[in-house]
């Protein structure tokens, strides 16, 4: 490194690798719910897909098999499917900001990345959606 440049910050934020940490992820959970503000989206429930990416302070050394010693998956995807199926949502913004709200919940999970795709919207495309990431202050 030139005497000019300088070092690169050093994030504060932990990374999934450092020890005590965790990715816990749940990739491309497809639901069927009721998401949008046009009326047919109002009247027919439509395909979503979720994927969900936490970050999970988590102290677990290897050193037993018990679930309990970890963030369970499962506690994600029920959170992902209670949100979806509680109701309509006119946004997927919404439905974002309402799933991410239940999984900070949770104080072990410090950040949360989470993705909606609706795949049946426009046939020119895979899918539209939105991508919301927020972090426990």
């Amino acid at each position: 490194m030139s005497s000019n440049e300088t070092a690169p910050a050093r994030s504060d934020r932990p990374r999934p690798t450092e020890r005590g940490w965790r990715r816990v992820f749940v990739e491309a959970l497809e639901l069927v719910g009721s998401v949008g503000v046009y009326e047919l989206e109002r009247r027919y429930e439509q395909r979503i897909v979720v994927t969900l990416d936490l970050l999970v302070r988590d102290d677990y050394s290897g050193d037993s098999d018990e679930l309990d010693r970890v963030y369970d998956y499962d506690r994600a995807i029920f959170a992902i499917r209670s949100t979806v199926e509680g109701g309509h949502f006119n946004l997927l913004e919404t439905l974002a900001e309402r799933i991410v709200d239940t999984c900070l919940a949770d104080e072990r999970v410090q950040e949360v990345r989470v993705r909606i795709a609706k795949p049946d919207v426009l046939p020119a495309c895979r899918a539209v959606g939105i991508e919301v990431c927020r972090a426990r202050r």
